[in-house]
């Protein structure tokens, strides 16, 4: 049966939003009207129980329904929520139903658009019926403050990760405002792309290492590789330094770590006539040695953070091929049982599609050889099963790998970086959000639950909020001190952009 919701029904829930202040702003089934297809509002019964609910379908693509809320004037951002269930149970367990979230606001004097397309969102069907369910669709989204925001919801049964194809009942949504984010501390804004930041703690110190050039190029011979350090916990930082400076090459830093002594280490990547991968050590981050330049085959795109694995010395994951369709992709693993003064390279895998490959990948060593990483995806487009994020595995050290899909799918090409805390043995991933919204967000787990779980990571939250072009900010990396994480970024629009700090407090045990 449909049923189309009179204008005064709508006006009520923008009352409602009027009235709620920060707490959540619910609209119910009754104050949701059709925006595209036929969805039906029915009563889902279960006995006696009756609850008003859109039936979306699990085969019918097309199928919205829309609402509209009043939002505060001092929020900066809203998280969305849904709330489903079905009177039908999952055949089986892992079958999967997918959501999303488009925005459009109502800004005073400006024509009414789509602001924002939300990205898909997977979760599990219970095997059991009438089960509520509350989905994340948004966890934070910048919105203007005050206009009137329509909030759509659409469910999207063609794609690949929609496994349960019957319909599921929309009881309510619940729109939560939210205050800003604080701002980023800046490193450099001098003028140039200042970009690709790698950050590492040595002791309370913090350094910084980045690059600079004309724009988002990597082989230019006027981009250095520059250092600065900040004693403040990033608010405040030393005279830039020159790390290298190579004439006939662009340099930049792809991978930090530690060695046995506490010194940091940091990869710089010299690009010309031919691809090198330069080692630096420095016990102050004023004063930078070459180490090495280690021969490797296959010639890698990227070498990534430095981690210590016991057994095996120091460890980093590379990766090498274009980043064009084709299976020239591999990735691997490189250690040195001598704190970097020699490598060993290890092919893990080969033969790689794009779709396939986890690139820029950062890993934690957890105890007794087991090792987490996650790689991103260079699939920037298309469902939940295109671009989400990679998961690789080991338990044995780093000899063998498995690489599995994840459910972390608002990215687009969007590095990752783990953070292990040995306080509460919780893993912090941070990201950027690039497009739309540019939001850095971070998603905490029990890596001993996800080990074997890659589809059920957490919610993310929001961090920092950046620039919106999709690639001029983003490629996030992270060290600590103490209880405290410290992320690198850089964010702006070409040919002008900034590399930027910003702080989150450890998560506790949840």
């Amino acid at each position: 049966m449909k049923v189309f919701i009179p204008l005064f029904v709508l006006l009520t829930g923008f009352a409602q939003g009027l009235a709620a202040g920060h707490d959540p702003i619910v609209l119910t089934a009754h104050q949701l009207s059709i925006a595209t297809g036929k969805p039906s509002l029915v009563n889902m019964t279960n006995g006696t129980s009756y609850l008003p609910v859109w039936s979306l379908s699990g085969g019918t693509e097309g199928q919205s329904v829309v609402g509209l809320v009043a939002l505060p004037t001092d929020c900066a951002a809203v998280k969305v929520e849904i709330v489903v269930t079905t009177d039908e149970a999952a055949a089986e367990p892992g079958m999967e139903d997918v959501y999303r979230v488009h925005f459009s606001q109502m800004v005073e004097n400006a024509q009414v658009t789509e602001r924002y397309l939300g990205y898909p969102v997977r979760t599990a069907v219970p095997t059991k019926s009438f089960v509520t369910r509350t989905i994340v669709l948004e966890s934070y989204r910048s919105i203007v403050p005050g206009a009137p925001l329509s909030v759509r919801i659409q469910r999207e049964p063609k794609d690949p990760a929609n496994t349960f194809i019957r319909p599921a009942g929309l009881a309510l949504v619940k729109v939560t405002p939210l205050a800003a984010t604080p701002k980023p501390f800046v490193v450099e804004d001098t003028k140039g792309y200042n970009s690709w930041p790698m950050m590492q703690a040595i002791g309370d110190k913090l350094v910084c290492v980045y690059s600079r050039g004309s724009g988002h190029t990597i082989n230019e011979d006027a981009r250095l590789a520059y250092a600065r350090t900040s004693s403040d916990r990033g608010r405040s930082w030393t005279p830039e330094t020159v790390v290298a400076n190579t004439p006939g090459f662009g340099e930049v830093p792809v991978g930090k770590g530690l060695d046995s002594k506490g010194a940091a280490l940091f990869w710089i990547r010299r690009v010309g006539k031919e691809w090198q991968q330069d080692l630096y050590r420095t016990t102050d981050g004023v004063n930078f040695k070459l180490i090495t330049t280690p021969k490797l085959s296959p010639a890698p795109v990227q070498i990534t953070d430095i981690f210590t694995v016991p057994k095996v010395g120091l460890m980093c994951l590379w990766f090498s091929g274009g980043y064009a369709e084709g299976n020239d992709h591999a990735w691997g693993t490189l250690t040195s049982a001598d704190d970097g003064a020699t490598w060993k390279q290890t092919t893990v895998e080969s033969g790689l599609s794009k779709a396939q490959w986890p690139t820029e990948p950062s890993a934690v060593h957890l105890g007794e050889g087991k090792i987490l990483a996650i790689g991103r995806c260079e699939v920037w487009g298309g469902g939940t099963t295109a671009r989400a994020q990679h998961q690789l595995t080991s338990t044995d050290y780093g000899v063998t790998w498995k690489r599995s899909q994840t459910n972390i799918g608002e990215v687009m090409g969007s590095t990752p970086t783990l953070v292990l805390d040995a306080k509460t043995g919780l893993v912090s991933n941070y990201y950027y959000q690039r497009g739309k919204g540019g939001v850095l967000r971070r998603r905490v787990v029990d890596p001993n639950f996800i080990f074997d779980r890659p589809l059920q990571w957490p919610v993310s939250e929001a961090i920092a909020v950046g620039s919106e072009d999709p690639t001029e900010a983003g490629n996030i990396n992270a060290t600590f001190i103490g209880d405290t994480h410290y992320l690198a970024l850089y964010s702006g629009h070409s040919p002008n952009t900034s590399v930027l700090v910003t702080e989150a407090a450890a998560p506790s045990k949840r």
